[in-house]
């Protein structure tokens, strides 16, 4: 294996382990989210309460050496209190900047449907330019900057749906699902002892396998996973057949094309491979692709599934050898 690509997986090992202390299962999702970091992209996270959307974050953030921060939607929060405010500072005679929770590097917009509209777009120049505009002054954000924010599927009263531009800005979606009866008997052992979860995060257990400033030298390694213009293709055919199906309103756009490109390629490099493959390409679609589409009302009535559709897209479009 090239050198880069093994530095590469024995850090991502690293990280997995140490996040391992605090997530019980939860593989996929953890890799999703490191998929999505790896990608310097956006992850919208959906689960119930209490399957550690929140705590995942947290230890990603520790883990990896970056600072995190959290903003709680709810419907009075308004756009100054995401990314902050000028106020005139009498001392000084002038305006001062108060930044707001989004200058950080990995931001939990917790129950982000809770908001309107107007204050979950606040969050839509700095998810595209890692930038933030407050009274006409542009200020950047960290190189690093990722939303990860968290819905709940089974509660609709008082929630705001995501506009269709802002959820094509996140790359995955990533649906944590209830632990099995094996991890959930895991988790009450050890909250009934000294090593819960929260209070390994909390007093240290969790070590970071990279310094600040790190994480970009570690995506270079990607750099050195191969792609071959048939899956190129293919991915471009895949993506394409979401707006050609018969079942789908609005299909996926060309940001899903990129993000399903550059993800297979991180899906590659945490397996330890130096090339991409079709089944990491088909097992990153649905999280890619399926909250991007729309599907025909007609459809929907009759009790059709976006993973239905997806699967069938995936059988219909010929996997290149």
């Amino acid at each position: 294996m090239n050198p880069v690509l093994e530095r590469f997986a024995s850090t991502l090992s690293a990280a997995r382990a140490e996040i391992a202390k605090v997530i019980i299962g939860q593989e996929p999702v953890v890799d999703l989210a490191l998929i999505t970091l790896l990608t310097r992209n956006h992850a919208l996270v959906e689960g119930v309460p209490g399957v550690a959307k929140t705590l995942l974050v947290r230890t990603l953030g520790q883990v990896l050496g970056v600072p995190s921060g959290r903003v709680q939607f709810t419907p009075d929060l308004m756009p100054a209190d995401i990314t902050g405010t000028n106020v005139f500072n009498l001392q000084s005679n002038q305006f001062t900047l108060i930044p707001g929770p989004v200058f950080t590097t990995f931001l939990l917009a917790d129950e982000i449907n809770r908001a309107p509209a107007k204050t979950q777009a606040a969050l839509l120049q700095a998810m595209q330019e890692r930038a933030v505009s407050i009274d006409r002054e542009t200020h950047p954000l960290d190189a690093n900057f990722t939303v990860f924010a968290t819905q709940n599927p089974a509660d609709s009263e008082g929630t705001y749906p995501l506009p269709e531009a802002q959820k094509d800005r996140f790359m995955v979606k990533i649906k944590m699902e209830p632990p099995s009866r094996e991890q959930e008997l895991t988790l009450a052992r050890r909250t009934l002892g000294s090593e819960s979860p929260e209070a390994v995060l909390t007093h240290g257990g969790v070590k970071p396998v990279l310094a600040a400033g790190e994480l970009g030298s570690v995506r270079q390694a990607l750099d050195a996973v191969m792609v071959r213009e048939e899956l190129v293709g293919y991915i471009v055919d895949l993506v394409r057949a979401t707006r050609q199906h018969e079942s789908v309103l609005v299909g996926a756009g060309p940001r899903a094309t990129q993000a399903l490109l550059l993800g297979s390629r991180a899906r590659a490099a945490l397996d330890g491979r130096d090339f991409v493959s079709p089944d990491d390409v088909r097992g990153l679609a649905p999280a890619v692709l399926g909250h991007r589409l729309v599907l025909r009302p007609e459809f929907e009535i009759e009790g059709l599934t976006l993973d239905e559709v997806l699967g069938r897209i995936l059988e219909q479009v010929a996997v290149p050898r």
